[in-house]
Formats: C-alpha cells, sequence, structure tokens
C-alpha cells in the first residue's frame, strides 16, 4: 500500500473508526466488572483469533462466571482461544488481583494522564500481559492515543511504509519503546493518531473494525 492509498483508507473510514473509540472510551466510564471484562480479553488475545477471544469474554461475562467463577467452572467457555487451561489460570489470577471486598477494584489503578506509567504497573502486575496486551488494554478503554499495539501486522505495515527496516525477530522492552517512538513520528508526520492508525491497519487487513 502506497501512502496516498492509506488516506484514501483512512477518509473512507475514518468516521467508523471515530465512533469505535469513543465505544472504547464509554468503558472507563461504565462500571469496574466492564473494565475488568476488557482486561480479561487482552489477555485471552495473544496467539488468538480476537474475535473468538472476545466470544470467549462475552460468554463468561454473561453467564458470572468471569467473576466468581472456579478454574473447572471458566475453562469449558474459554472454547475458541488458544492455551485455554493457561489463560483461564490468568485470568483467575487478574481477578484475585483486582478483588476488593468481594467486589472488583480496577479503577484505581489507572491513571488517564499518565498512560505510560499505567502500562508499566500493569505490564509489571498482571500475569498473560506484555507490553502489546498493556497498551491494548489502555486503547480498549479509550487512553492509547499515544501507544503502539506492536503486533505482526503493525510491524509488517511499518516495513511496509519504511518506519522500519525489517520486522525484528524479538521485541525486548527496549526495542518495544524505540519501535513506538517511531511509529508515533510516523503517525505525527502524516496526521493520523496511534489508535486510529492501529483500526485502521486492522480493519484493512480484516474488512472490518474490531478492536
Amino acid at each position: 500500500m502506497k501512502i496516498e492509498d492509506l488516506f484514501k483508507q483512512y477518509a473512507k473510514r475514518k468516521q467508523g473508526i471515530r465512533a469505535r473509540l469513543r465505544e472504547f472510551r464509554s468503558i472507563l466510564d461504565a462500571g469496574e466488572e466492564d473494565v475488568f471484562a476488557e482486561l480479561c480479553f487482552c489477555i485471552c488475545t495473544p496467539q488468538s483469533n480476537a474475535v473468538l477471544a472476545d466470544r470467549a469474554i462475552s460468554r463468561l461475562k454473561k453467564s458470572g462466571r468471569l467473576y466468581d467463577g472456579t478454574f473447572d467452572e471458566m475453562r469449558p467457555g474459554m472454547s475458541g482461544v488458544r492455551f485455554p487451561n493457561n489463560k483461564t489460570r490468568f485470568l483467575l489470577e487478574a481477578r484475585q488481583l483486582f478483588i476488593e471486598d468481594g467486589k472488583i477494584g480496577i479503577k484505581k489503578h489507572i491513571n488517564a494522564r499518565d498512560v505510560f506509567s499505567t502500562r508499566q504497573w500493569f505490564y509489571e502486575h498482571v500475569k498473560g500481559l506484555g507490553l502489546k496486551e498493556s497498551s491494548h488494554f489502555l486503547r480498549n478503554i479509550g487512553l492509547g492515543s499515544s501507544l503502539a499495539i506492536l503486533d505482526v501486522h503493525i510491524l509488517r505495515r511499518m516495513v511496509a511504509f519504511n518506519v522500519i527496516k525489517e520486522v525484528p525477530k524479538t521485541l525486548s522492552v527496549k526495542t518495544y519503546f524505540d519501535l513506538e517512538k517511531k511509529l508515533a513520528h510516523f503517525c505525527s508526520s502524516i496526521g493520523i493518531p496511534m489508535d486510529e492508525l492501529d483500526l485502521l491497519f486492522w480493519s484493512d487487513a480484516t474488512g472490518f473494525i474490531f478492536k
């Protein structure tokens, strides 16, 4: 894709992308359980189909098992998610981390004025979340305009637009931050915010705007 084609796709999908981002921002204003459910979705996404991961979390949320289920009660709801046993354990550990007096209390760990420190906290404290998934979580609650979700499809597009020379074989913390800065510079130069560009690339690859 040439830069001209990118702008054409952006013009075509901008309104839909911005509407989706408004939906994301509304999650942070919703209850603690909705924010926690979004975290759980991001725990499930690595090496999994995002749509199937979302369906799994929706099933667990609807049944209430996401908030009070045991491993044996939650595990059947994880169909479609890769490594379901490990990820069910991650969900249980995350719930234990945020439970307070029998209720979920996650929002106090989210500082909308300092998303980088917030991302670092979730990366360090929530098992199953890397920098990518921590960034994904914050984007999905409306706080991702300056955070990069560096999965393979983004890295390949960065190569295609000469932001980087090649897709790195591994992503250390230092490499992640370096690439994030390069992507931020690219976004600034073309006038498309990082969260909008991510959804643009995703929708271009799949044909629809998801999360």
